[in-house]
């Protein structure tokens, strides 16, 4: 086992030594009959979507509170899912919050189950709360936008598995069965010994919301939150983190040894958008010289890609990163049937095993994985943001805390853009 490998798990295995001492919180409706409670933090598109589908894994399960940094989002959000999901929406007007502590509102409003939809920044801080009151947990990725964040997130979901709360990730790849398959073939040795792997999440410009006259700085941020580094981790994180997460998965979720790339704002470039970069080439080197080609963009007008290669030494696997199109090529070809792709759904299936695994009294637990994959993305950030090839330990124990000065609507600064070869590791 690398070294590196090594001071993750002895993270991880520190966190949960530290958990025993906690108080054991046994799982809640484990009988099967009982009704799940939902709450919503998080009011946007996906967080809506994940209440949706929370409510529709199974019989007895009712969203009864919800909470948004903003009342205009949440009514938004209200609106909706009272038309998608009817009579199992019952969110009484005093379970619904708003503002930075919102998500304490929810947690304390007798939720068994809460969705963490939230921009990633405030991840680790609803994770380590959602933890303490004893809820069980769907956490939308990333789990983190910088190595402090990561950090709580490991703690948190160690002192999850003590407390025999489930905690289900936003990989949702990772319940596709097309993707499940092929990479279950792959560890078989399909493909043989992989010898090098290729992602790419190339894509045009995403949605954005016009500055109003009444907005602070900080209300534009948080509207705006893909384009600030310290709410999203930059799109290498926020969006590009799916298809580096099947590189890890693939590699049987050893982490890269270190990594080295570069990127830059060239087309973007419009205040409007903050400050992050609108494309990434990221090489990761993994154990045995194993070497993953990441390449991400968001520019419009540009050739659409979103796909995943891993090439071994006796043929080669192609994910298709949009439709979830799986096949292998080699001595012996296979094919996930199309007819059966149609029918997948990755976003419900998450939900539908979060629900199973917590009635039957065995919860699931991605703690470790998770947060090994959204600091992958963050290596990759550290290292096209400097310039400088970063080894995993050096990104692991990074102090570069992304966190404001205070949570407050108010003035706060855009960062400068990162400039390669002048922008300092921390």
């Amino acid at each position: 086992m690398p070294a590196s490998r090594r001071t993750f798990l002895a993270a991880s295995a520190a966190s949960m030594t530290g958990a025993v001492l906690a108080a054991h919180t046994p799982a809640v409706h484990t009988g099967g009959t009982d009704t799940l409670k939902v709450g919503l933090i998080g009011c946007g598109g996906r967080g809506t979507g994940a209440a949706t589908q929370a409510v529709s894994a199974g019989p007895g399960i009712t969203l009864t509170a919800m909470g948004d940094l903003f009342a205009d989002q949440l009514e938004a959000s209200k609106s909706t899912l009272k038309g998608d999901i009817g009579d199992r929406f019952q969110v009484k007007p005093e379970n619904c919050f708003v503002g930075f502590d919102a998500y304490q509102g929810v947690l304390n409003s007798g939720v068994d189950l809460v969705c963490l939809a939230s921009p990633p920044h405030f991840r680790p801080a609803h994770l380590e709360a959602a933890v303490k009151a004893g809820v069980h947990i769907f956490c939308e990725k990333p789990m983190a936008v910088d190595a402090p964040g990561a950090r709580r997130v490991l703690a948190a979901a160690a002192e999850a598995k003590q407390k025999r709360l489930a905690l289900v990730s936003g990989f949702c790849w990772r319940y596709h069965d097309a993707v499940r398959e092929a990479m279950r073939r792959v560890h078989d040795g399909a493909i043989g010994d992989i010898v090098a792997m290729q992602c790419t999440y190339n894509t045009g410009l995403l949605w954005h919301k016009a500055r109003q006259p009444a907005w602070s700085d900080m209300e534009w941020q948080c509207r705006n939150w893909l384009y600030f580094t310290w709410l999203s981790g930059d799109h290498n994180v926020e969006q590009h983190i799916h298809s580096l997460d099947k590189l890890a998965w693939a590699m049987k979720d050893q982490h890269p040894l270190q990594a080295v790339g570069m990127g830059g704002r060239q087309v973007r470039t419009d205040p409007a958008f903050g400050h992050i970069f609108d494309h990434h080439a990221v090489v990761y080197e993994f154990a045995e010289g194993v070497r993953g080609y990441a390449f991400c963009r968001q520019q419009a007008g540009t050739h659409r890609d979103v796909s995943d290669v891993l090439m071994g030494t006796k043929g080669q696997c192609f994910i298709n990163g949009s439709s979830g199109a799986s096949e292998i090529r080699g001595a012996e070809n296979w094919r996930f049937d199309q007819r059966k792709l149609r029918t997948l759904n990755m976003y419900q299936q998450e939900h539908n095993e979060l629900v199973a695994s917590i009635r039957r009294g065995e919860p699931i637990n991605d703690g470790e994985w998770m947060t090994q994959s959204t600091q992958i993305g963050i290596l990759g950030r550290m290292a096209t943001y400097t310039g400088q090839l970063i080894t995993w330990d050096q990104a692991w124990n990074s102090q570069e805390d992304l966190t404001p000065a205070k949570y407050e609507f108010g003035p706060i600064a855009t960062p400068p853009v990162a400039m390669p070869g002048a922008t300092k590791f921390s």
